[in-house]
């Protein structure tokens, strides 16, 4: 299966959905290569970029949910290259 190189970017308005985003972040964490977070205490919310190498159809599965959870905001970017299974590891 093809896949690509995402960053979604996420943002939490409210600290109440915070363990409901890292929950859904868990569940995805083998796409995920890294992930940078940044709180804003002078607005009182949260940013956090995660970037992946996931199939197309996971990568959308994890914006709509993280989309779906009140007070957060979720998008992706795509990268426009791709990749199959075959060529991963391979230097």
């Amino acid at each position: 299966m093809e896949s690509r190189i995402a960053a979604v970017s996420i943002i939490i308005e409210n600290t109440d959905s915070v363990d409901k985003v890292n929950n859904i972040l868990h569940e995805y964490r083998k796409y995920i290569i890294g992930r940078m977070g940044l709180p804003y205490h002078k607005r009182n919310i949260a940013i956090i970029c995660v970037v992946m190498d996931a199939p197309n159809n996971v990568i959308s599965a994890l914006s709509g949910k993280l989309g779906m959870v009140p007070d957060v905001t979720a998008k992706a970017v795509y990268s426009k290259l791709f990749s199959s299974d075959e060529t991963k590891g391979m230097d």
